[in-house]
């Protein structure tokens, strides 16, 4: 059989050559190639069917070349009993013989396999044919004239062309095809239906699923529920609650069976519309229908209620469904805890991620992150890592935002520890690092005065490749203008700017507060008008500004800048009230201040504690305790209480007026009205019975301190300590000393101070370096320290061991002052050693320190003495140059000031008192213009005896006489001198 149907092809290819046959449509052909036709297809109908194999059969050169679409299109009919095979010849010829199917036969296909319930394959068919042909109403006029010529009674292959349409996301060719199908007579299932509304509820034609429904039930189709969810959606949609009644209603009559589903899309419709309210009716009628809530239904009221804000009902709801035991949604959760924090109550919304997380349940990860925010921002830092503890338990990894927060919020704080603790757990956990935590702790760092850290954290930032913005600078700048370090601050601003990074409000206001703090207030002045150009300057500009001037005493610029801020908007708050009450009252106005304050409560500008306090501060500071009160009185009266701060000024008052009986008087107000002493009214307190050498009384207030359960700080030590050394019980003082080692207060500089001041003072050089030594270990040193020692030595005639001070504190990287030099300077003159006095001076200059006063009426002195008049002069000049004029108390400045003559004529009665071996003496001498007319001085303690001897008014005949005496004593005729002395 197989060998005849070859050998009879071979003979029909040679009868009929392809040349000679033309392609021919199977509806419409003449009757010749009809003849043909059917012969082919019958060969075809052989080969498909047969066992051989159809690639040897179609390498027919006569049938790879004859075969066109219809004859495909005819066989395709002829095994609609077989449609797997149909399928096989379909792929074999697409495949293998590259042949382009007409999209006729790709429809007759798709009609076999889906009577045949081969849905897969034919809707791969489908997806293929989408490639061919795309117009809806084209593939479906190829569909419909399959299905006649197939003569299919089933209609699935047009359910299937529809799904198809639904899962390429072309709904509205869907709807297309349902339309002309029911043009035809023909009606889709009732499961395609459902998909089609569903898909055009996805396309949000909510109006358009309405006309389909009504068109398919026309039709006759019995909708089940879900088509009828999907029309009472898209009513919900629409907001046509009133149709959604009726649909509801139309369900219910006809017959379907009903379920919490349909309800849940009705409560779904009427939550998402605000109407949560009429959502919870919707649920309590349930029970009448014999229906009961689910999970969805709880989930979808409580998103409901916190949409209208109900997050009280949404709580109660959710108690409900975990009692019944159902386990909350991720959404429901994250939509409730975001709702009450949002609202405020942080506490609630703690309390429910508790509650569902015993069920299993869990918020989203920004809802955790967002409550860990509330938490820390509330200083409620252990409640924070309890939540981020049970995200980790709870499956939920924290990201870099978790981690930021928590770094922030533990820096902000002053936990820099934490901060760095949950930094390495980042690192750990893999999470990158972004810029936030590495500003989080530079700015936590400078915060507390650790630029070094800070800067070593700004480095790391930058090896990890990312990039320092304006925050990272201006918290760096801020730091070191903390710490009175301006010229870095300003190294930094132009290593910003140049890198081309704008500097912002902040970075300006910090530059100015580091500007006004060290008193430069006009460079703070040209940075503020500079400021003004770029950005626009807020409030804490202004106030820094403000309470710079006042600092400075200058009110008057200071409420220039009040009416500015005000003109532009910005509402001044109680930090510029503060800063003004202060500044005048700085200034000895404090009657204005009461007047300033006066017409604020006239305006109802309110104020706090702290301007009150300033207030008091401003008279108290003039005595004026009864004015103080009668302020007090009157500030309660408008509503502003005394605070801890405001009774601590009144009674520091009363100490300087050393009025006990106030004093007390106010402690039992303080007690009446709630308010504890603090440490600060008992450091006061102990701080002035021993300025009055009471210690008595100090250990007394001391004593009580303790037993109020207010424990001293390392300031009350430091006070007490300084009054046990100032009585001369140093030995107690130490004892003190140990004591508070074994406390939580570890003495400072200014505690260990205190006993260095008094050794040096008694001469105890010894102890005093033991002392000093223990503090170089605590890093305890500085330059006052120093000083103390240099001062000691120098009091013992140790001078050489003074100036060894000043080499080993520049080895141990502490800088020596002005005062150091100084004193040792003046030992050196002392002793007559003017010229190590002088390379001392050079030494200090080149430093870069600049003299004061007292340090060039030491060496002036000393240059006088030694006759070293032309380097007194210089020394004279440079200090005019520096802006420094001697003040009233320095008698040996005074001589140097008038003329050559007057400083010859000085130098001349020093000499005189050397010569007489005179022990002191005082000089006065009266100038009349630039030259001397007369003169006088007194001699006391002529050796052991009470003597005097006075010379009085020695005239000089004429101008030529103190000529003559001048040029003697510069010239050192000391003969000379003698003569005119006899």
């Amino acid at each position: 059989m197989k060998k005849h149907n070859l050998i009879s092809l071979q003979r029909l290819h040679y009868k009929n050559p392809t040349s000679n046959l033309k392609p021919v449509s199977f509806i419409t052909t003449t009757s010749t190639n009809n003849y043909n036709d059917e012969k082919f297809i019958s060969i075809l109908n052989d080969i498909v069917r047969g066992k051989q194999s159809w690639n040897r059969q179609f390498n027919n050169p006569y049938i790879s070349s004859y075969l066109k679409p219809h004859h495909v299109e005819k066989v395709l009919i002829q095994t609609l009993d077989d449609s797997k095979l149909a399928l096989r010849f379909f792929n074999f010829l697409g495949l293998h013989r590259n042949f382009n199917h007409s999209t006729t036969s790709f429809c007759i296909l798709i009609h076999s396999l889906a009577v045949s319930n081969l849905y897969w394959p034919a809707s791969s068919i489908i997806q293929t044919l989408f490639g061919k042909c795309s117009e809806a109403r084209v593939l479906f006029d190829e569909f419909i004239c399959a299905y006649n010529v197939g003569g299919f009674t089933e209609s699935f292959g047009f359910d299937l062309l529809i799904q198809g349409y639904l899962s390429n996301r072309r709904v509205l060719d869907g709807v297309t095809v349902v339309r002309r199908m029911m043009e035809c007579g023909l009606v889709p299932e009732v499961r395609t239906i459902s998909g089609v509304l569903n898909g055009l509820i996805r396309v949000k034609r909510f109006e358009l699923v309405v006309a389909v429904f009504d068109e398919v039930v026309g039709m006759g189709v019995r909708a089940d529920a879900y088509v009828y969810n999907a029309v009472i959606r898209a009513l919900c949609e629409l907001k046509d609650f009133d149709g959604v009644e009726r649909m509801v209603c139309r369900m219910e009559r006809s017959g379907c069976e009903l379920s919490v589903v349909t309800y849940n899309v009705v409560i779904h419709g009427l939550c998402t519309s605000g109407r949560g309210v009429q959502g919870m009716k919707v649920k309590s009628l349930l029970g009448e229908k014999g229906l009961e809530a689910d999970v969805v239904t709880y989930c979808t009221l409580v998103l409901g209620l916190c949409r209208v804000k109900e997050f009280g009902s949404a709580r109660e709801l959710m108690t409900e469904m975990i009692g019944l035991g159902f386990v909350p949604s991720e959404a429901a959760v994250s939509s409730l805890v975001e709702g009450l924090r949002k609202s405020g109550n942080v506490d609630a919304a703690y309390d429910v991620i508790s509650v569902v997380g015993k069920v299993g349940a869990v918020p989203n990860l920004f809802v955790y992150n967002a409550l860990i925010n509330s938490l820390c921002k509330e200083g409620r830092l252990e409640e924070a890592g309890v939540l981020y503890r049970d995200m980790y338990l709870k499956g939920l990894f924290p990201n870099d935002i978790t981690y930021s927060i928590l770094i922030d919020a533990f820096c902000r704080r002053g936990n820099l520890d934490a901060g760095l603790v949950f930094f390495a757990k980042m690192n750990v956990a893999g999470v990158k690092a972004t810029v936030y935590p590495y500003n989080s702790l530079i700015s936590g760092h400078c915060n507390f005065g650790k630029i070094s850290s800070a800067l070593s954290f700004f480095n790391k930032m930058i090896n990890k490749g990312l990039i320092p913005c304006v925050v990272t600078y201006t918290a760096l700048i801020s730091g070191y203008c903390k710490d009175k370090q301006v010229e870095k601050a300003f190294r930094l601003y132009h290593e910003m700017t140049g890198k081309g990074i704008s500097p912002n409000t902040y970075t300006y206001t910090a530059l100015i507060s580091g500007l006004c703090h060290a008193n430069m207030m006009a460079e703070a002045s040209n940075l503020f008008d500079k400021m003004v150009q770029i950005v626009v300057p807020n409030k804490v500009t202004y106030n820094v500004m403000i309470e710079g001037y006042c600092r400075e005493g200058n009110t008057v610029k200071a409420f220039t800048l009040l009416d500015e801020m005000m003109e532009k908007g910005l509402v001044p708050d109680t930090y510029t009230y503060r800063s003004l009450i202060s500044g005048l009252c700085l200034t000895g106005r404090v009657s204005e201040a009461k007047e300033f304050v006066n017409n604020l409560h006239k305006e109802q500008k309110k104020l706090n504690e702290i301007c009150l306090s300033t207030l008091l501060h401003g008279y108290c500071k003039e005595g004026r305790v009864d004015d103080a009160l009668n302020a007090c009185s009157e500030m309660v009266e408008r509503g502003i209480p005394m605070d801890v701060v405001c009774y601590a000024v009144l009674i520091y008052g009363v100490l300087k007026q050393n009025d006990t009986t106030k004093m007390l008087e106010f402690l039992k107000e303080m007690h009446h009205v709630g308010l504890r002493p603090d440490n600060v009214i008992y450091t006061n307190m102990i701080d002035e019975h021993c300025k009055g050498g009471d210690l008595r009384k100090a250990f007394g207030c001391w004593n009580i301190m303790v037993d109020e359960g207010c424990l001293p700080n390392i300031v009350t030590y430091t006070v007490i300590i300084n009054g046990l050394c100032k009585a001369g019980l140093a030995d107690k003082a130490e004892i003190l000393c140990k004591e508070m080692l074994v406390s939580k207060y570890i003495p400072n500089h200014v505690t260990y101070g205190c006993l260095l001041d008094h050794l040096t003072k008694e001469g105890y050089i010894e102890r005093a370096l033991q002392l000093h030594n223990t503090m170089l270990k605590g890093l305890l040193a500085n330059t006052v320290t120093y000083n103390m020692l240099i001062r000691g030595f120098c009091k013992l005639g140790r001078v050489q061991e003074a100036s060894e001070m000043l080499t080993e504190m520049t080895s141990k990287y502490i800088l020596p002052d002005c005062v150091s030099y100084s004193t040792v300077i003046n030992e050196f003159c002392k002793r007559g050693d003017l010229k190590v006095a002088i390379r001392l001076w050079n030494s200090m200059l080149e430093k870069g320190l600049q003299p004061d006063i007292l340090a060039y009426k030491f060496l002036i002195h000393g240059c006088c003495v030694a006759g070293e008049l032309t380097k007194a002069y210089e020394l004279r000049e440079d200090m005019t140059k520096r802006g420094l004029r001697p003040n009233r108390g320095s008698s040996t400045m005074r001589q140097f000031i008038a003329s050559p003559l007057q400083t010859a004529t000085v130098l001349w009665l020093h000499w005189i008192a050397g010569w007489l071996k005179l022990e002191s003496m005082t000089l006065q001498v009266k100038v009349f213009g630039v030259k001397i007319r007369t003169f006088r001085f007194v001699v006391f303690k002529i050796e052991e005896k009470q003597k005097k001897v006075i010379v009085q008014k020695v005239r000089e005949p004429g101008e030529s006489y103190d000529d003559f005496i001048a040029s003697r004593l510069v010239d050192e005729c000391r003969c000379a001198v003698c003569e005119l002395w006899q």
